[in-house]
């Protein structure tokens, strides 16, 4: 029985895993268990190891029929719930400082002068290209070029403790 584990071992590992999610050493035993139990009926007919593969994906299937894998998949233990409630008031935390650095940002948008707001919202928030802001502003592109550099070296002045 020691080769037939040692020959057939990862073969099966890759079998429990593929059709379960993960590896389950509960279903790799019984293969064990019921190749022992079950060796004098092998029929030298097939191959050896398309045998052991179909009692681990038989038992496989059956695992996951089974009651047992179906209510520990729906059960949530107290550690899992602690984790969820620690995850949540993580996220809240998270939304709350980037909602508070969304606030800061408009407000140092709102705070430049006309001229380089308009092209600032226009490229970085419309996504409009350097030639679309040109024709609507009626201005070359060179103007807005040098209007979006500057407005971003404001932003950057009044924003650099954010990066």
């Amino acid at each position: 029985m020691k080769s037939i584990i040692n020959q057939y071992k990862h073969n099966i590992k890759k079998i429990i895993s593929a059709m379960t999610g993960w590896e389950n050493e509960d279903i790799e035993q019984e293969v064990y268990i019921k190749t022992w139990k079950n060796r004098d009926k092998y029929k030298e007919q097939g191959k050896f190891t398309s045998w052991i593969n179909t009692i681990t994906a038989n038992l496989c299937r059956d695992y996951l029929r089974s009651s047992y894998f179906k209510n520990s998949k729906n059960t949530i233990t107290q550690d899992d719930a602690i984790l969820e409630i620690k995850d949540e008031k993580e996220n809240i935390e998270l939304e709350l400082i980037r909602k508070q650095r969304q606030k800061r940002v408009i407000k140092s948008i709102n705070e430049l002068k006309p001229k380089l707001r308009e092209v600032i919202i226009m490229y970085e928030i419309k996504e409009m290209s350097y030639e679309e802001i040109s024709k609507k502003l009626r201005c070359p592109i060179g103007t807005i070029r040098s209007r979006l550099f500057t407005a971003r070296k404001e932003l950057y002045t009044k924003l650099k403790d954010l990066l």
